[in-house]
């Protein structure tokens, strides 16, 4: 029975090959938009997670309290056993410690003296230990415009739009002004060994990297850090995951009254991230979900009048004694073989479609420019992602709302009367 419906769509075109074309592009797209925004999604959240608050972050309770003023005196202290517990107890992230720092940047000129002075944020990242893959993470070998990547420890890596207003170049020496955990004044000379643009907006363009172990000698923070950034291993973000992931770790410390004890933040409770977590997962929901069924819509109403334009060749059938059953079962099972033709070559040009443009990315650039919030960090490329389900969820209303259309035309096949069949035919 199939191979006889099979070899009959195939000679057939007009009841397959349009079909199937139709079913294929609207598969196409559900499989694209689907990765679109999946990527957007883990986009606007991994580059926030990246600078200001991982996945999920530990500092201590007072740091947290006046978190705003990066205050280094109340800073999370004997680093190593900490991730290494850590490490130990939630295997499924990865821990990395990181100083954020304020103050000033001076460029001396041939004399030593102050040429030009710019405020900084300065994140010391571990970037230079043996295990560490925070260059990969960061991307920065793409997002280098001149110079190259730090490999010592008194070098730094400065933004863009800062170097611009300084006059600087890669190789030059910039003077660090700030304080020291203790509180005490300090200066550290670095030098600028590349430029980056991070293509994440306004938040960046003052923001110089600088490797953990400098960060520690310019602030007097040896084996401390502010924060301890806790990351997903595959790089993405699950509300859910996090949350449960902080309501475990400050129920274990929630008795301890020391004022410097640890507790966790999950990216929710960053900059009032939490507000945007929600909005984006009811938006993305909703644009799926009103996309999913005005695809569906489009696909039963192909399946009907497929089945429609199908009446005289149902009517000939029945009349050479056809049941009525056999010709509704052979039309579901044809609807069948169509739907899921359609939707197996839609998914893979689906996929690659998506693939690609997540090795390249959409450039948003000009509408994200615009924009002046330094809370969060907006990318500039949003690049879609191949996740799982796009292996499957053209296949959902690719074959079901066929099927659908089908069933719903094959219903006059009942109503048939074989009086009115010979009326038709002798017509």
């Amino acid at each position: 029975m199939f191979n006889f419906l099979y070899k009959g769509l195939i000679r057939d075109r007009s009841r397959s090959f349009f079909p199937v074309i139709i079913i294929t592009l609207i598969v196409t797209i559900i499989i694209f938009f689907s990765g679109f925004l999946n990527g957007v999604y883990n986009s606007l959240f991994l580059n926030t997670a990246l600078v200001n608050s991982g996945h999920v972050k530990i500092v201590t309770f007072l740091y947290n309290e006046e978190h705003q003023l990066l205050p280094n005196d109340f800073a999370l202290l004997d680093i190593d056993k900490k991730i290494s517990d850590l490490e130990k107890k939630y295997d499924d992230y990865f821990w990395t410690p990181r100083i954020t720092f304020a103050g000033l940047l001076d460029v001396p000129d041939d004399n030593g003296e102050t040429k030009s002075q710019s405020p900084t944020i300065g994140l010391g990242i571990d970037f230079l230990s043996n295990d560490s893959e925070q260059f990969k993470i960061w991307d920065l070998k793409n997002k280098l415009v001149n110079g190259r990547l730090i490999d010592k420890s008194n070098e730094i890596l400065i933004s863009q739009e800062l170097s611009n207003r300084l006059n600087l170049k890669e190789n030059e020496i910039v003077t660090f002004i700030g304080s020291t955990m203790y509180g005490g004044f300090t200066t550290f000379n670095f030098i600028v060994s590349g430029i980056f643009d991070l293509n994440i907006g306004p938040i960046a363009k003052d923001m110089i990297l600088v490797d953990l172990k400098g960060a520690r000698v310019a602030l007097d923070m040896d084996n401390a850090a502010s924060e301890i950034f806790g990351y997903d291993k595959e790089l993405l973000f699950n509300n859910d995951k996090t949350v449960e992931l902080r309501n475990n770790f400050n129920f274990e410390n929630q008795n301890s009254l020391d004022e410097f004890r640890p507790i966790m933040l999950a990216l929710r409770d960053s900059n009032q991230m939490g507000t945007l977590v929600d909005f984006s997962d009811a938006i993305i929901l909703i644009i799926l979900t009103v996309f999913l069924i005005v695809v569906t819509l489009v696909l039963w109403n192909m399946g009907i009048m497929s089945g429609l334009r199908r009446y005289g060749e149902i009517g000939m059938r029945l009349a050479i004694g056809e049941t009525k059953n056999h010709v509704f079962k052979s039309m579901i099972l044809e609807s069948i073989i169509i739907g899921t033709l359609g939707s197996f070559f839609g998914t893979i040009l689906g996929i690659s479609i998506t693939r690609y443009f997540e090795n390249i990315g959409i450039d948003y650039s000009k509408g994200i420019d615009s924009l002046s919030s330094s809370n969060f960090a907006m990318p500039n490329v949003f690049y879609p992602q191949v996740t799982s389900e796009l292996f499957y969820i053209g296949f959902i209303p690719g074959i079901l709302a066929t099927v659908l259309g089908t069933m719903l035309a094959g219903r006059a096949i009942y109503k048939r009367e074989m009086s009115q069949l010979f009326k038709e035919l002798e017509v």
